[in-house]
């Protein structure tokens, strides 16, 4: 007797003549296998969602969604599978609008997709998140913990892992063990235990994890980042639009139940995931571009900056130094895409993108952000990145830590991929499922922390983060400099270390400054138009923005810049290249004190 057909299944079938091998297969398909035969039909769908008319795609994802759903559902009833509980970890640092909106994702992946399924007490079984404090401001962290108490009575499993917790945590362990620690751990205070520091969270978060795992071989220990979600961006007809296009936590359990995985990563796609510090070269030309195509039109004609035919940015296009990382260089500059919706004219759109222009100093890129582009059938590639926001490990990869966190330096991820890449090769692997990143929520660039941003009235200082975006870039390209000749075991003693880093802070000195020289070049360009610009039809307010815009990429990239001076300062220089050679010395005695907790 044939055996019966889930609805989902069959409307996929019935809809899709082309599949009728997989409705014979169906057909006789026993419940046991029924698994299998979702999982090789979910790239058909995938296919058919990503590439048809643009106008059927919603209707795509819902049928995707309900194959997940129904594929769970066989999954739950007995589909002779177990599968991996999933052991979520939030860091955040006062920023409660992120939280709300990362939980929210992490809630849809759950209901549209139902992995797991739920538990007997009506929650999620399989999915627990740990939300890692790190804030300063009392009314945050305890915004914090509501949520965490709301999204539990809606059926997420949600755990406060909160600062007393984590000193206590820490000081449990025994204190010759937390001294070899401490620079991984921290060594701040019980009573001042707020902003550690990303690395540092995260690592402390990693104890809790520990202490919740009840079956090693099946939990994965998935890092998140709170201004980030299970969401990704796509270019519709009508502009951007952000969908919960995959099942994470099904992808993620596939991937590492049939490979050889002990660390995946995935990209971001949204707001850049680096630093003002390395993109204001290629903004500013842009900014050029667009005010120039701008003051050419009639300020009261329909807006014509809706091209949705223009060239997307294509990878790292926001990386002032991407060649550094083996990318090519960028186009000369991209065009504005205008994200007003209704009818509006040019004028509304210089208002609307000036309004914004501040918000490029606290992360954000209005000419290039990164849209999700599918590519085919989930497959994995080798990795050198670590996106600390957006990795998995399983037990044995809780060893692969992100270190150097009391250096506060950036482009800790990328460091930390060169090493475990050189230790753990190709069981280091990245997969295209990518995690939305928002720098700023509810279009309030002050909304949230961000370190190394301080602002006050119209100036705006990222001194703090230029400096250690630079060291960072140090500390990475040494590295990498380092292990084409030389392994990783020999970080420790060889005596060419300091050399290799003093190398490659020549070079970067060199490359910075030409940055800063083209920086300079297109200031003056652009302040040249603005003066022009002054009495004509363009709105006199809008080019104020664009005025104290300038104003702070002078105060902050200009020769006298205070974080470009320290930087040029031998005896600052000398000072950083040491503690990068002592940390890269340590590198190995530091993971094999930490490695011991996993024993």
């Amino acid at each position: 007797m044939p055996r019966p057909i889930q609805p989902a299944l069959n409307d996929l079938l019935e809809f899709c003549p082309g599949l009728r091998a997989d409705r014979a297969e169906a057909d006789i398909c026993y419940p046991t296998a029924m698994p299998k035969l979702y999982e090789r039909l979910f790239p058909e769908v995938e296919t058919h969602m990503w590439r048809a008319d643009p106008a059927d795609f919603d209707a795509w994802l819902a049928r995707y969604q309900a194959l997940h759903r129904e594929f769970q559902g066989l999954i739950d009833a007995g589909g002779g599978r177990v599968q991996h509980h999933f052991l979520l970890a939030i860091t955040v640092a006062d920023r409660p609008a992120h939280v709300r909106t990362c939980l929210e994702s992490i809630l849809a992946q759950c209901e549209l997709y139902g992995y797991g399924g739920r538990g007997a007490d009506g929650r999620w079984a399989k999915v627990t998140v740990v939300l890692a404090e790190d804030s300063r401001e009392p009314a945050n962290v305890a915004a914090h913990r509501a949520l965490a108490a709301e999204f539990e009575a809606r059926g997420l499993r949600v755990i406060h892992f909160d600062l007393p917790e984590q000193a206590a945590l820490l000081h449990a362990l025994p204190a010759g063990q937390r001294a070899r620690l401490a620079r991984l751990l921290t060594d701040q205070p019980a009573e001042r235990f707020w902003r550690k520091g990303q690395a540092a969270n995260r690592n402390l978060a990693y104890l809790k994890l520990l202490q919740l795992t009840e079956d090693r071989a099946n939990t994965l220990y998935y890092l998140v980042d709170s201004d980030q979600a299970l969401e990704v961006n796509v270019e519709g007809p009508d502009g951007e639009r952000v969908v919960p296009a995959f099942s994470y936590f099904h992808a993620i359990d596939r991937l590492f139940r049939e490979h050889d995985i002990r660390m995946l990563t995935g990209k971001l796609v949204g707001d850049p995931p680096v630093s003002p510090a390395v993109m204001a070269a290629n903004f500013l030309d842009d900014l050029a571009a667009f005010l120039n195509q701008i003051a050419t039109l009639d300020p009261l004609a329909p807006c014509g900056f809706h091209d949705r035919a223009a060239p997307l940015p294509g990878e790292a296009a926001y990386h002032d130094h991407a060649p550094l990382f083996g990318l090519g260089a960028a186009a000369d500059h991209f065009d504005y895409r205008c994200p007003l919706a209704g009818e509006h004219d040019h004028a509304a759109c210089l208002d609307h993108f000036t309004r914004r222009l501040e918000h490029f100093f606290f992360g954000e890129h209005p000419t290039r952000r990164t849209r999700y582009e599918y590519a085919g059938p989930l497959a994995l590639a080798p990795a050198r990145t670590v996106y600390p926001g957006n990795y998995v490990v399983d037990y044995a990869g809780l060893k692969y830590i992100i270190p150097f966190g009391h250096l506060r330096l950036r482009m800790s991820g990328p460091t930390a991929g060169r090493l475990i890449q050189a230790e753990i090769g190709a069981r280091f692997a990245s997969a295209n499922l990518p995690m939305l990143h928002r720098r700023t929520t509810r279009g309030v660039k002050e909304d949230e922390f961000r370190p190394g941003v301080e602002a006050q009235a119209a100036a705006i200082d990222i001194g703090d983060e230029f400096e250690r975006q630079f060291f960072g870039d140090l500390m990475l390209f040494s590295v990498v400099e380092w292990l084409k000749t030389h392994d990783l075991a020999s970080l420790a003693t060889h005596a060419d270390l300091p050399q290799t880093v003093a190398r490659v802070e020549a070079d970067l000195l060199t490359r910075y400054a030409a940055k800063l020289a083209a920086i300079a070049a297109r200031h003056g360009q652009i302040a040249a138009w603005l003066a022009a610009a002054r009495g004509t039809r363009l709105d006199p307010t809008a080019l104020d923005r664009i005025e104290r815009f300038l104003a702070n990429i002078q105060a902050n990239f200009g020769a006298e810049a205070p974080a470009w001076r320290q930087i040029r300062s031998e005896a600052h220089r000398a000072r950083r290249r040491a503690q990068i050679v002592d940390a890269l010395r340590h590198y190995r005695a530091e993971r094999d004190a930490w490695d011991t907790l996993f024993t």
